[in-house]
C-alpha cells in the first residue's frame, strides 16, 4: 500500500536540502539573505516541487532531473506568498504560524526578498541544463512553461483580479478564471514541468495538464472552505478574512456544502485522467485525495 505520508516527508527533505544548498551557495547581502531563508524555510508544505518531482516519476524519469525546476517552483511560490502578505494587498500578520515577511523585517526587506527569490528561481532554471547537454530544448519549454504560470498571463494577472474582486460580486465562471491564474497556472505548470523533464510523451502531458486543472482547481475551493471553517491552529494564519475583505469565495457563491461537494468531483476528474499511468501515478492520486482531506 503506498504511504503518502512517507512519501511527501522523503521528498520534502530532498527539496529542503536542495533550496538550503542554493541559498548558501549565493553571495547576498545578510539581512537580504536572512529575510530570504525566514520565509522559504519556513515549514511549507513544498507541494509544488513535489507534484513536478511526482510529475517526472509518472512518467518513467527521475525525482533528481527534475529537482532543479522543483526548487525553482518552490521559490516562486514564496516571493508570491511574501508579497501577497504586503499591506498593499493581503495585509496578513501570519503565514505559515509564523509573523509574515513584512512584520518579521519591514515592507522594504519583504519586498526585496521576494523579488531576489523571483529571480534567482530563473537563474536555477536556467542552469538546469548544464549537466545534459541534450535536454536543451526540454528545459526551454519548460522555462517558458513556468514564466508563464507566474507572470503576467498566469499568476500576476490572477492575483490583480483578485484585488480587484475585493468588494465585487463575482460570477461562478469569473472566480474561475481568476483561481485558474492565481493558483492552478503554477500548480499546472509544476506537475507538467516534471513531466517533460522526465521525458513525458505528449499524450502523457495532455493528461497530466487534466489532471493538474483539477487539482489547482480543488485546491482553492479547499482553501476557500478552511478559510470559512479551518482552525487557525492547524492552518498558521487567520480564518474568516475572506468574508471580513468582501472576496467572492467558493463558498459564498455556491454554499459551504455544495463547495465541499464540487472539490470531491474535480479530484475524482483528476484521478480519472491518471488512468494509462498504472502505479507510477500513486503518488499524484493520494495527493489529489490529500488535498481535499488536508487541514491546513
Amino acid at each position: 500500500m503506498f504511504e503518502l505520508a512517507i512519501y511527501l516527508e522523503s521528498k520534502r527533505q530532498i527539496v529542503n536540502r536542495y533550496l538550503e544548498t542554493c541559498l548558501s551557495g549565493a553571495a547576498l547581502p545578510g539581512r537580504l539573505m536572512e529575510a530570504m531563508a525566514y520565509s522559504l524555510m519556513a515549514g511549507g508544505k513544498r507541494l509544488r516541487p513535489i507534484l513536478c518531482l511526482a510529475g517526472a516519476e509518472a512518467v518513467g524519469g527521475t525525482a533528481e532531473e527534475a529537482l532543479p525546476a522543483a526548487g525553482a517552483l518552490e521559490m516562486i511560490h514564496t516571493y508570491s506568498l511574501i508579497h501577497d502578505d504586503l499591506p498593499a494587498m493581503d495585509n496578513d500578520d501570519l503565514r505559515r504560524g509564523k509573523p509574515t515577511c513584512h512584520i518579521a523585517f519591514d515592507e522594504a526587506t519583504a519586498i526585496l526578498a521576494g523579488d531576489a527569490l523571483l529571480t534567482m528561481a530563473f537563474e536555477i532554471l536556467s542552469t538546469g541544463n548544464r549537466t545534459h547537454a541534450d535536454t536543451l530544448e526540454t528545459w526551454l519549454t519548460v522555462v517558458d512553461r513556468i514564466a508563464r504560470a507566474a507572470g503576467g498571463r498566469g499568476m500576476v494577472e490572477g492575483q490583480m483580479r483578485d484585488i480587484a474582486a475585493e468588494n465585487a460580486e463575482l460570477s461562478l465562471d469569473d472566480l474561475a478564471r481568476l483561481h485558474a491564474l492565481k493558483t492552478g497556472a503554477l500548480i499546472q505548470a509544476s506537475v507538467c514541468s516534471g513531466a517533460l523533464l522526465g521525458g513525458g510523451s505528449t499524450e502523457q502531458i495532455e493528461n497530466l495538464e487534466a489532471y493538474a486543472r483539477n487539482i489547482g482547481f480543488a485546491f482553492q475551493v479547499k482553501d476557500d472552505v478552511l478559510n470559512v471553517e479551518g482552525d487557525p491552529a492547524l492552518l498558521g494564519k487567520n480564518v474568516g478574512t475572506d468574508e471580513l475583505r468582501h472576496k467572492s469565495t467558493f463558498p459564498s457563491i455556491m454554499g459551504l456544502e455544495k463547495s465541499k461537494s464540487f472539490a470531491k468531483e474535480l479530484i475524482e476528474a483528476a484521478i480519472a485522467a491518471l488512468d494509462q499511468f498504472g502505479h507510477r501515478a500513486d503518488p499524484l492520486r493520494a495527493i489529489a485525495n490529500y488535498i481535499i482531506e488536508r487541514k491546513r
